[in-house]
């Protein structure tokens, strides 16, 4: 299937509750809604997009995109125009499809990420329900200046970190550093009683369904530290202001149960 293909409408998520944009720093936002996982259980957990302006051309780009209702696609659109959506999350990218259709957006995924439906992701990328405008192999192939790219290939499927150059350092993260110190609206009770089983409801912590399913290497996981950042905008959680790096340094020096030596 070509970039350029249409994709079935079976294929396009639903929106689901969310709440509203908010601002992080200057040209940065993020916003928190719920996702439901491809599970026999009826299982709905929280996540976030970051959504960032290009102010010189007043594009946006979303990481870790999430199709908003229409009042938030308005609330979007009304910051600029909805130009790119980068994927860094391995498990992620359900609603990439959808900004490609609505607003001709050009989809971004690293090589070796699978769009799949499904929780076991297949490792040809082929047999993915649709594939990336852009195969995203180093920080020259993304459409935002000033960045740098960390990606954890140990892990599979690959997963990504983006760091934003600006207010000492903005690490945006798929799986890999989460911030759920407790449930919040957007999680139902099953996942509420099944995350806190395995050790989801943690501040600063290192996602465990990241660990336990992508099996990244520790050295890795622990070379996250040789960034330079001083906040984080997770996949799942609120963003975590100044200080980011020591934060997580108990956790990403800790055990890391699931990965690889």
């Amino acid at each position: 299937m070509s970039p350029e293909e249409f994709v079935k409408p079976s294929e396009i998520a639903k929106a689901l509750p969310h709440g509203n944009l908010e601002p992080v720093f200057d040209n940065v936002w993020y916003v928190q809604g719920q996702v439901k996982m491809p599970m026999l259980m009826p299982a709905k957990i929280s996540r976030t997009m970051t959504v960032i302006r290009n102010p010189g051309k007043n594009e946006l780009t979303l990481v870790n995109s999430m199709r908003l209702g229409e009042p938030g696609i308005k609330e979007l659109e009304a910051l600029g125009k909805i130009t790119n959506v980068i994927r860094v999350g391995g498990f992620h990218g359900r609603d990439d499809a959808f900004y490609r259709q609505s607003h001709q957006a050009r989809v971004f995924a690293i090589r070796g990420q699978t769009y799949s439906r499904k929780m076991e992701t297949p490792e040809n990328t082929d047999d993915g329900f649709m594939q990336p405008d852009v195969w995203v192999e180093t920080v020259t192939d993304l459409p935002i200046e000033n960045c740098e790219l960390k990606i954890i290939r140990s892990s599979s499927p690959p997963e990504a970190l983006l760091i934003l150059k600006q207010d000492g350092g903005i690490l945006v993260t798929g799986d890999s550093l989460q911030n759920t110190p407790a449930p919040d609206k957007f999680v139902n009770l099953p996942m509420k009683i099944m995350m806190k089983k395995f050790g989801f409801w943690k501040e600063y912590n290192v996602g465990p369904g990241w660990l336990q399913f992508g099996k990244p290497s520790r050295q890795d996981v622990r070379s996250i530290l040789d960034l330079s950042f001083e906040h984080v905008i997770p996949g799942h959680g609120k963003p975590v202001i100044d200080n980011a790096k020591e934060k997580y340094r108990p956790a990403i020096e800790g055990e890391l149960k699931g990965c690889h030596e």
